[in-house]
């Protein structure tokens, strides 16, 4: 079986790529394993100092697997996505998302869990679930908190799409910077990261996350039953299956 996420490990810099071209890095459960078993393998590596997550395709992430979605359904995929945002929130290890290309629905909780998200102004992003007879239920753990009550509603509400700048304008994103610049101003970024200690990085995030994590904690399995449930609603899998038929006419 092809691996479908990538890690490098150099000069303290654990890379992480997710790479299925095949659905445009879509949330399979074979991705979000993957992409579990790396940040934990990250989290635990002493050579390891900050981690990056990005992508090898030109999206970043195209939401949940649909097909898997109408198939399998999202039992165990609504709880995977939980379990990816609270690997990266309880990463001992800073996380920072270099963010290029559409972002889609179930991919924008992994840009909110990150620690500090740097998107090139060309990124797209949009809460698309609504449009399919869902709710962005799982990954409101993470972006909730990011986004003002307004921000929140409007995009969640219109399921509208965004761009990088807009992105950085509600809290999303940490910057948006031209698209040129997005690989040296993600390295800036990992430099200074690299100059904090470990103990002081570790203890700095646990500070800035803890209540975040407590969360994910207590709402965590219900949001994922939530999310299950909508995902194998009557409505939700017509507006899928229609959306999917689509795609491939």
């Amino acid at each position: 079986m092809t691996e479908l996420v990538q890690l490098d490990v150099t000069d303290g810099v654990a890379t992480i790529t997710l790479d299925s071209p095949h659905n445009k890095n879509a949330l399979s459960q074979q991705l979000t394993g993957e992409l579990l078993e790396r940040l934990d393998s990250a989290g635990t590596d002493e050579l390891v100092r900050v981690i990056v997550i990005r992508s090898a395709l030109d999206v970043f992430c195209s939401g949940a697997d649909l097909s898997e979605a109408t198939t399998v359904g999202m039992g165990v995929g609504a709880q995977r996505m939980v379990d990816v945002q609270r690997a990266i929130v309880a990463n001992p290890k800073p996380v920072v998302a270099r963010v290029a290309g559409p972002v889609r629905a179930g991919g924008i909780g992994i840009v909110a869990a990150a620690d500090i998200s740097i998107a090139g102004e060309s990124a797209t992003f949009a809460l698309t679930e609504v449009r399919l007879g869902l709710a962005a239920a799982t990954i409101s753990l993470t972006v909730l908190p990011r986004l003002t009550d307004r921000a929140a509603s409007y995009t969640f509400l219109t399921g509208n799409g965004f761009d990088g700048i807009e992105a950085a304008g509600l809290g999303l994103v940490t910057r948006a910077v031209p698209d040129g610049e997005l690989d040296v101003t993600v390295d800036a970024v990992v430099q200074s990261l690299l100059k904090g200690a470990p103990q002081g990085l570790r203890e700095s995030k646990k500070l800035l996350n803890r209540e975040l994590v407590a969360d994910i904690d207590a709402r965590g399995k219900d949001l994922a039953g939530l999310s299950a449930d909508l995902f194998g609603s009557p409505a939700a899998q017509e507006a899928m299956l229609a959306f999917l038929n689509r795609k491939r006419g």
